[in-house]
């Protein structure tokens, strides 16, 4: 007679990384195990699907495992530019950084430590590459804003190396790295090819660039609505990196050096509030996050235009604080409300709203 299982046996998440680590089982299928948990059993998670759940710290173990990686590394810089040069010296923490990862990223699964570990690895690719490629160990960025080839060929090889981590290690967040490299080439291409245009246009293309990292994004939100894979991870670094790709070129042209006109001051806040609709109605809380400075520098001209230019500060901070609280507190609700205005098909795509 097969044996059964009970219905109240339960897998707790330690000990599915344990059993990552140990080799026990791959991570696709600890995530396809966490996936059955939660929808084959019709048990509730036990936050709602659309809380924008991602693991960024297990533990103060991470942060203490952070601090030695950010001491051991900065040292290691130090004595690498001495010995090797700035070349050497970037490609030298790269290294340390690949090798850091085969424990604590690789073995004990940290995610800090995994984060800060991926994020020095592809800065260090980039500028060591950029180094080689101006045939400089002093950059000039003034020579770079005019010949943008070396940030092509930078953001090409940091585009290979962090697919080749990616492949290694599989973090989330190597997704968005390698993505803000492609735009890095991409712009620098353009700068390269049609500087007069790019001058002229840098919004507008910036604008496009964050756009489409904000349609990656979402084609991985769309494939996985109930936020149980890392497919969800992946997209919320790429909203993080395209929130301010799409939030600065829209508001920062009407923010002069002269100060915001009443009109502009309007203009940015009506901005505001139709980025605070797209991510309400996508879930994804980094695209408000990126247009809070500037909602408060428009808010904070609006007030001094007012006549209250002594209250300007603790003014505008006590709007911006209330206003965040009241979308917290009323999140769901006004979720609910606007998904009920979508075409179903599209609803069911989208994170669960009950």
């Amino acid at each position: 007679m097969a044996a059964t299982i009970s219905d109240k046996t339960a897998i707790s998440g330690d000990t599915l990384e344990r059993a990552i680590a140990q080799g026990v089982l791959t991570l696709r299928q600890a995530e396809m195990l966490r996936y059955l948990e939660n929808t084959a059993t019709g048990i509730p998670a036990t936050a709602p699907a659309d809380d924008e759940k991602f693991r960024f710290i297990n533990g103060f173990g991470d942060i203490f495992v952070t601090i030695g990686i950010a001491l051991f590394l900065g040292a290691l810089s130090y004595f690498a530019m001495e010995w090797v040069g700035g070349t050497g010296a970037g490609f030298t923490v790269a290294l340390a950084s690949w090798l850091l990862a085969e424990y604590f990223t690789r073995k004990r699964r940290m995610a800090l430590p995994s984060i800060v570990l991926l994020l020095v690895y592809a800065a260090s690719v980039f500028t060591a590459t950029l180094v080689v490629a101006a045939d400089s160990e002093a950059l000039n960025f003034a020579t770079l804003e005019k010949e943008g080839w070396p940030v092509v060929a930078a953001g090409l090889v940091t585009i290979a190396a962090t697919a080749l981590h990616y492949l290694r290690f599989r973090i989330p967040i190597t997704f968005a790295a390698g993505v803000a490299a492609l735009v890095a080439s991409v712009l620098a291409l353009v700068v390269s090819v049609a500087p007069d245009f790019a001058e002229r246009f840098l919004r507008p293309l910036l604008f496009a660039c964050g756009l489409g990292v904000f349609a990656l994004a979402m084609r991985f939100d769309l494939s996985d609505p109930l936020r149980q894979s890392r497919r969800t991870d992946i997209a919320f670094w790429l909203h993080m990196l395209a929130a301010p790709l799409v939030v600065h070129p829209l508001v920062s042209g009407l923010i002069g050096t002269g100060g915001l006109t009443m009109a502009a001051s309007l203009g940015v806040l009506a901005i505001f509030v139709g980025l605070a609709l797209v991510a309400v109605l996508v879930d994804r809380r980094a695209i408000l996050v990126s247009g809070l400075s500037y909602a408060g520098i428009a808010f904070g001209s609006l007030v001094r235009q007012i006549g209250l230019s002594e209250s300007v500060v603790p003014l505008t901070l006590l709007v911006l604080g209330a206003l965040v609280l009241l979308l917290s507190a009323g999140w769901h609700g006004l979720r609910r409300r606007l998904l009920a205005l979508l075409p179903v098909a599209l609803v069911r795509r989208l994170p669960s709203h009950t």
